[in-house]
């Protein structure tokens, strides 16, 4: 479907180009070809923002609200709010995040606001219009589906460039300002939320707020990170050219070579020059080129590093068998 639209679009602004623009045919290409990705960029963003409000609205509607269930973040203030005070969380979940969407323009920029205001404001009409099904009313289920679903809402409009929680708009700003990380500022964001539901409504309710939050979070990670994890590996060795050939030629992975120069060792040795190789692969992967790399070099010195996902490359085609 998000082809199709891209071609009709895409289809319809080259006829136009081609019958009002007076400019030389190649230049006439390259400006097509960059409005072409861009199209294609905003197609996926709007598909990602959308599936992330539709998801984020049925853990909401169909699971936490009808059984009084919070959850962390600016989502918990809201569902805490609307408990207490009986107003529509549709109308809280605006006015809440409004004030991380304004942090946000000033420290992410205006494009970042725009899309994540209008992915707030969408979720909020979701939750109010869509008449989403009552799945479960016990209570194990509502915490861990309910945080599943609202947590893949809130990665996917990550993946769309744009945000339905602004609490990592504040947590990112923070950090800067304070030694803190991120995931401290959450964290601690997070117990006075839970401190205020266990105080406001029961220390039970708190608890499976927190088991609520923890499916939401590792279900965002998820999301955003992709199925597969990847790991960039640097590989140190007088052998480089031998291990070059075993990963292009044996994986089918492709790899950058770089220019080093190695130190004094132990024995005070001059410095030598040597090339380092560095490649991609899959966790699935790293045993088999661990052992690949110690037939032909049991003394090099290996550095391993998690990757959160890549594009291009040879990395996600199917290696050689």
């Amino acid at each position: 479907m998000i082809n199709f639209i891209h071609k009709i679009v895409v289809g319809t602004v080259i006829r136009r180009f081609k019958k009002n623009s007076t400019k030389p045919h190649k230049r006439l290409s390259d400006e097509v070809k960059l409005l072409e990705v861009s199209i294609s960029h905003i197609i996926n963003e709007i598909f990602f923002i959308v599936i992330g409000v539709v998801s984020a609205g049925f853990g909401l509607k169909g699971f936490l609200l009808p059984n009084s269930f919070i959850d962390g973040g600016a989502m918990g203030i809201s569902l805490l709010i609307s408990e207490t005070t009986h107003i529509s969380l549709s109308i809280l979940i605006v006015i809440v995040n409004l004030p991380f969407i304004v942090l946000g323009y000033s420290n992410l920029g205006k494009q970042f606001a725009i899309k994540s205001i209008l992915a707030i404001v969408a979720l909020a009409l979701s939750v109010h219009f869509i008449p989403y099904p009552v799945i479960t009313s016990d209570k194990l289920l509502i915490a861990v589906f309910g945080g599943f679903f609202l947590g893949a809402g809130i990665g996917m409009a990550i993946r769309g460039g744009a945000v339905i929680d602004g609490t990592e708009v504040l947590a990112i700003y923070l950090s800067k300002k304070t030694g803190l990380t991120i995931g401290d500022v959450i964290l601690l964001f997070n117990i006075i939320i839970f401190s205020f539901g266990a105080y406001i409504l029961s220390i039970e309710v708190a608890l499976y707020a927190m088991l609520t939050y923890m499916a939401a979070s590792k279900t965002v990670d998820f999301v955003i990170e992709g199925i597969e994890e990847y790991t960039g590996i640097t590989i140190i060795s007088e052998k480089s050219e031998n291990i070059r050939l075993m990963i292009t030629e044996n994986l089918g992975r492709g790899v950058t070579v770089y220019s080093g120069k190695g130190g004094f060792g132990k024995q005070g040795v001059a410095q030598t020059e040597f090339d380092i190789i560095y490649t991609i692969v899959t966790r699935l992967e790293i045993a088999r080129i661990k052992t690949e790399i110690d037939k032909i070099d049991q003394n090099a010195f290996i550095i391993m590093n998690s990757i959160k996902d890549t594009k291009g490359g040879m990395i996600k085609k199917r290696p050689l068998k």
